[in-house]
């Protein structure tokens, strides 16, 4: 898959994968100076970055890094984002530090993860019943174990 990308600054460094076996690249904070977030602080880092994944059956997830949520207590603000094929502004990283203090993001940090992934498009048939029956039927949270 090849996905164009557009530089919307001088010094933003392209994403790579970083070994053979990445799933995904790391998305790198586009800022001049430190932001510096305070415990349930957010902010939207931008990455100085945009794409095009010119394709409907792709999409790209933002995703966090595993490392700041778990040294740092830093997750993206809203869990998982998501970048639809035809969008092509500026990719940004909404953070929220979730930790035990004062965090501070440094220009080029790496901030979060990007992921691409196949879009499936469901086509939604409207019905009284549904056609069968599956053995968890309507059970909810729980339902499936003893918790």
């Amino acid at each position: 898959m090849k996905i164009e990308i557009k530089r919307l600054s001088k010094n933003v460094i392209i994403p790579a994968y970083e070994t053979t076996g990445s799933a995904a690249v790391d998305l790198r904070a586009n800022i001049t100076k430190p932001i510096k977030l305070d415990l349930g602080e957010v902010a939207m880092i931008p990455t100085g970055i945009a794409i095009n994944i010119h394709d409907v059956e792709a999409a790209a997830l933002i995703m966090p890094r595993s490392g700041l949520g778990h040294n740092y207590g830093i997750k993206l603000g809203n869990s998982v984002g998501l970048i639809d094929s035809d969008y092509q502004g500026e990719l940004k990283v909404s953070i929220k530090n979730t930790g035990n203090g004062l965090y501070k993001i440094s220009p080029q940090d790496r901030i979060a993860q990007m992921l691409f992934v196949p879009v499936i498009r469901a086509e939604f048939v409207e019905v009284e019943e549904f056609s069968s029956s599956t053995e968890r039927g309507e059970g909810g949270f729980g339902s499936t174990g003893n918790d």
